[in-house]
């Protein structure tokens, strides 16, 4: 059923440090799984700040999936709704990513063009600094559960049905989906995980 909203799903953060991933990765794993109506976007934002600024301006309802740190336990999942939304994306920022979107919202605001609606669903993440490494298994748990908030929000504040996909959907390169990119990982001996120990002052 449509709602007679466009609303536009993004996952954003960077999969290359650890569970920064988590907006990504899930919102891959709600394309592969399930179907939506026209009228619904899922788009992987990764960390492309104000290049996301068109896409915003378009929608009148905005579900942002991002690792968010509320000093929480790792895993915790938590969502938040309309005027909290800019200010818990940018209450502890934990990355570029962070402070990059906080200026597409302001942007969009400034222009009057913010959604009308806004949803952060976000989880706290366990481990920031894994160079190149994929979710930690207590995010990676999470993906499942928050794919299925995701479709409860659709459902019950939009009337939007998610339908079970039957062919596999791309929303990104194939060599950098979740399952490709994790098992195709160096060895933590083959390639720094965290940097030059000379810059970090390690060595």
């Amino acid at each position: 059923m449509a709602s007679g909203n466009r609303i536009l799903v993004l996952g954003i953060g960077n999969i290359l440090w650890a569970d920064e991933g988590f907006g990504v990765r899930t919102v891959e794993r709600l394309a592969e799984d399930w179907a939506f109506p026209p009228d619904v976007t899922l788009m992987d934002g990764g960390t492309q700040g104000l290049y996301l600024l068109p896409h915003l301006e378009t929608a009148d309802v905005l579900i942002v999936v991002d690792a968010i740190d509320y000093g929480l336990p790792p895993g915790t999942r938590r969502v938040f709704r309309d005027d909290d939304v800019p200010a818990f994306l940018g209450a502890k920022k934990m990355s570029l990513h962070q402070t990059g979107f906080q200026e597409v919202l302001a942007s969009a605001m400034l222009l009057g063009r913010c959604p009308g609606r806004m949803i952060l669903v976000g989880v706290q993440p366990e481990v920031l600094d894994d160079y190149g490494g994929g979710l930690t298994a207590t995010v990676a748990a999470e993906v499942a559960p928050t794919v299925d908030a995701i479709r409860a929000i659709l459902r019950d504040e939009f009337g939007i049905e998610a339908q079970p996909r039957r062919a596999a959907a791309e929303t990104a390169a194939p060599a950098i989906t979740r399952d490709a990119y994790e098992s195709g990982r160096p060895s933590a001996e083959e390639a720094c995980r965290i940097g030059d120990p000379r810059v970090l002052g390690l060595a």
